[in-house]
C-alpha cells in the first residue's frame, strides 16, 4: 500500500513539472494593437500592422524577450473612436495583454487612454496630437512628434522665408482640431499672424468655397492645412485648380507616398515637417539615424512590397521601445515595463533620438523634425532645416 501511494505522489510530481513545464515553454508575452488598418485612416494603420508584424516575427525568430514569445494581438477600428474603446476593452478583459501599441488617429487614442490607464496596461500610442501626453498620462506614451512641434517647425521656416502672415484651413477631425488649436496659441510668440480660417469635414470632396474665401483675403502671405487623411489631398487639388501661389504647407499628418499619390502633380512645391525616415537615403553617413531609417526601409520594403511611410516607422519605434524597457525589466511585468519605457534614454528610431522622463512621455525636440518639399514626386530636404 505504502509502495502504491509513492508511485502515486511520484507520478503526480512528475505530471505537475511537466504541466508547468509546458506552460512555460508555451509562455507569451501579449501585445496589443488597434489599429485603423480600414477606413479613411487606413494609410497609418496599414503600414503599422505592418511594422509590427514584421518585427514581431523577426523577435520572436531570435527567441522573443526574455524568453518568451511575443504575442500579438491587433484590432482594426476602421477609423472609428468608438470601436477603438471598444477593442481596448476586450484586449484588457478578454486577451489579458501585457502592453498596447496602437492607436492611429488621435480620436482612437483618447478614447483608450481611460481603458489602459484604469487597467494599468503600459500603453504607447502612434498618433500625433500633443493631448494624448500633456498632461501626463502615467500609464501612456506616444511615438510621433507632436502638432505642437509641426507649427512650431512650419512657423520658423515661414520666418526663414520672411513670411508672417497666414491663412489656415483645417480639418475637423480630432488631429485637424488639436493642431489649428495648438498653431493658433504659438503663433504670436513666433511672430506669425493668423489673418483668416476656414475648416473643413472629414467627407467633404470639395474646400474649393473656403480657399476661395482666403484666396480673396489681402495680406495673406502663405497657407498652412492642419489635418491628415484624403482632406489635405482634395485642399491641395483645388488649391492648385484655384491657381493660388502662396506657398503651401502640410502637417506631418500627410507624411507618406499616399498623399503625393493622391494630391497628383499638384502637391508639387508643397512643404510639411516630417522625420528623417522619409529621407534616409539622402541623410548624411554621419547622421546616428541613418543605419535605422536605411535598414527600416529596406526591411519594410521587401517585406511588404510598400514604399515606407512614417506611420510605420512610428509603430517600429514604439514596439522596439517597449521591448528594450521589457529586456532592462527582465519581465513582462506591467510597473516594472511602464517604469523602464520612462526611462527611454538614447534611443535612436526612425522619429528621432528619444530621451523620455516623468515629465516627457515622448521624448523628442524639434531637431527630430526636418523640413521636406516635394519635388518631382518625391521627398526633398528644404536646405538648412
Amino acid at each position: 500500500m505504502r509502495t502504491l501511494q509513492r508511485v502515486t505522489v511520484t507520478a503526480a510530481i512528475g505530471l505537475a513539472v511537466l504541466l508547468s513545464a509546458g506552460h512555460q515553454a508555451s509562455a507569451q508575452t501579449k501585445i496589443g494593437a488597434v489599429l485603423s488598418v480600414t477606413g479613411p485612416a487606413s494609410f497609418l494603420g496599414d503600414p503599422e500592422k505592418k511594422t509590427l508584424e514584421i518585427y514581431v516575427d523577426e523577435i520572436n525568430a531570435k527567441g522573443g524577450v526574455n524568453g518568451q514569445k511575443l504575442q500579438l494581438i491587433v484590432y482594426d477600428d476602421a477609423g472609428n473612436a468608438n470601436n477603438a474603446r471598444t477593442f481596448a476593452t476586450r484586449l484588457v478583459e478578454e486577451d489579458k495583454i501585457d502592453a498596447m501599441v496602437g492607436g492611429s488617429t488621435t480620436g482612437s487614442t483618447l478614447a483608450m487612454i481611460p481603458v489602459f490607464e484604469d487597467a494599468k496596461i503600459p500603453f504607447i500610442s502612434l498618433a500625433g496630437a500633443i493631448q494624448i501626453i500633456e498632461p501626463v498620462h502615467k500609464w501612456v506614451f506616444k511615438t510621433p512628434h507632436t502638432d505642437k512641434m509641426a507649427c512650431e517647425k512650419i512657423f520658423a521656416d515661414l520666418k526663414h522665408r520672411n513670411l508672417t502672415t497666414i491663412a489656415m484651413i483645417s480639418g475637423t477631425d480630432a488631429f485637424g482640431k488639436s493642431m489649428r488649436d495648438q498653431c493658433v496659441a504659438v503663433a504670436p510668440q513666433a511672430g506669425i499672424k493668423i489673418a483668416t480660417e476656414e475648416s473643413y469635414g472629414p467627407r467633404d470632396s470639395d474646400m474649393t468655397p473656403q480657399l476661395t474665401k482666403i484666396h480673396n483675403t489681402a495680406g495673406v502671405q502663405a497657407v498652412v492645412n492642419p489635418g491628415f487623411g484624403q482632406g489635405p489631398a482634395i485642399v491641395t487639388r483645388n488649391y492648385r485648380q484655384l491657381g493660388i501661389k502662396l506657398p503651401f504647407y502640410q502637417s506631418h499628418g500627410v507624411a507618406s507616398k499616399q498623399f503625393i499619390e493622391l494630391a497628383g502633380p499638384a502637391a508639387e512645391g508643397v512643404r510639411l515637417p516630417a522625420a528623417a525616415l522619409l529621407i534616409a537615403d539622402k541623410l548624411p553617413n554621419k547622421d546616428p539615424q541613418k543605419p535605422v531609417v536605411v535598414n527600416y526601409t529596406r526591411t519594410y520594403q521587401q517585406k511588404s512590397g510598400q514604399a515606407v511611410s512614417t506611420f510605420g516607422g512610428h509603430a517600429y519605434d514604439g514596439l522596439m521601445i517597449l521591448v528594450q524597457a521589457m529586456q532592462r525589466a527582465k519581465s513582462a511585468d506591467k510597473s516594472k515595463v511602464r517604469d523602464e519605457i520612462e526611462k527611454t534614454k538614447g534611443y535612436i528610431g526612425t522619429g528621432g533620438i528619444v530621451n523620455m522622463s516623468p515629465t516627457d512621455h515622448m521624448g523628442l525636440d524639434l531637431s527630430a523634425f526636418h523640413m521636406l518639399e516635394i519635388k518631382g514626386g518625391d521627398w526633398t530636404l528644404v536646405p538648412g532645416t
